[in-house]
């Protein structure tokens, strides 16, 4: 049972204000929220799921020390940012503020300039996860990460990637980044350029990167397409995915 004064104070988290005033988000999802007991715990600061998914993580949270509540599954859709709930929600607190000593000369990664949309943003998240980038960085007009949609396409990567908000002039004087990538559509091939270890900045989905920080971009690149084609340009993730990857190749053969 879940009394009124939760389900209201868990429907504040689905809004930022209330997220940065409680230092508290919401990570959904029997998978996501399976890998946080297992490998987070201490982020945790509440359960809501069904019987029948703390039936089966019961031993877990007791020995982790876990507060639960047992909900239906209409209560459940109650307190969810999702369309279709996935048997559990944790509450949970927001993840202390990493200290990062990234060595450009040795590692690649991605600068997020006014990515807006919570898809893109998770899935970049995702990428970098994939790809092994540990911490990324974005510009204060990017995604909040922990708006509920971006957890949700992070499928967990958000445990693993630090998220860090700087402007890009601060992130190349603090890691003395000397080669900063730009993808635009008037730069140089990817495919055909000889790629280091530096910074990827990704622009907005509608405009690119902005005019400010164009001017710090050393390398810009573009993704070739077919002549024929009929499409502007690709989506922000799927750009972001196409160089990571050709940067991945290139650095780690």
């Amino acid at each position: 049972m879940i009394s009124k004064n939760q389900i209201k104070q868990i429907q504040s988290l689905h809004q930022k204000k209330f997220r940065d005033q409680n230092n508290l988000f919401l990570v959904e999802g029997i998978k996501t929220v399976t890998e946080l007991i297992d490998t987070a715990p201490d982020l945790i600061s509440e359960v809501f799921g069904t019987d029948a998914f703390i039936n089966n993580v019961s031993e877990k949270l007791l020995r982790c020390n876990i507060k639960w509540h047992v909900v239906s599954d209409y209560e459940l859709e109650q307190i969810s940012s999702l369309s279709s709930p996935n048997k559990v929600l944790a509450v949970c607190n927001y993840i202390k503020p990493p200290k990062i000593n990234l060595d450009f000369g040795k590692n690649f990664s991605l600068y997020l300039d006014d990515i807006r949309d919570p898809g893109n943003f998770g899935t970049i998240v995702r990428l970098a996860d994939w790809y092994g980038v540990s911490a990324i960085f974005c510009s204060s007009t990017s995604c909040d990460l922990y708006n509920p949609k971006v957890i949700q396409a992070t499928m967990g990567a958000f445990l693993r990637v630090s998220v860090i908000y700087e402007s890009l002039q601060d992130v190349i004087e603090k890691h003395n980044a000397k080669l900063v990538y730009g993808a635009v559509l008037s730069g140089k091939n990817i495919y055909k350029e000889k790629l280091e270890n530096g910074l990827i900045v990704i622009g907005n989905e509608a405009n690119g990167i902005t005019e400010n920080n164009m001017r710090y971009i050393t390398h810009p690149l573009t993704i070739p397409s077919h002549k024929e084609n009929g499409s502007e340009s690709l989506n922000a993730a799927m750009a972001c995915g196409i160089i990571t990857s050709e940067f991945f190749r290139q650095l780690t053969q």
